[in-house]
């Protein structure tokens, strides 16, 4: 049974750094392209940016260029959004996922608000 597990979020003030976790089981995150994407309220869900299946390929959502990293660590089946200097823009629920192919059941998400 396929589950991903994201953690990380919280309420941070704008400039602010998180780091998201995005733990799977049931399935080798190594064999697929992977994202992170987000869901704020009264919008559809977003892809904010994927990384290749070696890590060795990233691509990142014009909103977040330069502010968000996305890394993976296949030997501990883990994704990993680093986001700096957040806007009160980025406020979202944020799931990791698959990319490119069918999805895995989504995950709770981890909720990210970015508030004064």
């Amino acid at each position: 049974q396929v589950q991903l597990v994201e953690s990380g979020g919280g309420l941070v003030q704008p400039g602010g750094s998180l780091r998201l976790s995005c733990a799977a089981s049931g399935m080798l995150v190594s064999s697929y392209v992977m994202g992170w994407y987000r869901q704020a309220p009264g919008k559809q869900r977003e892809l904010v940016a994927r990384i290749s299946s070696d890590g060795g390929s990233t691509n990142y959502a014009d909103s977040v260029k330069g502010r968000f990293t996305i890394s993976r660590d296949n030997a501990k089946n883990t994704v990993y959004l680093q986001m700096n200097s957040l806007k009160p823009e980025d406020t979202a629920v944020y799931h990791c996922n698959r990319f490119g192919t069918l999805p895995a059941p989504w995950g709770q998400g981890t909720q990210v608000i970015v508030s004064s």
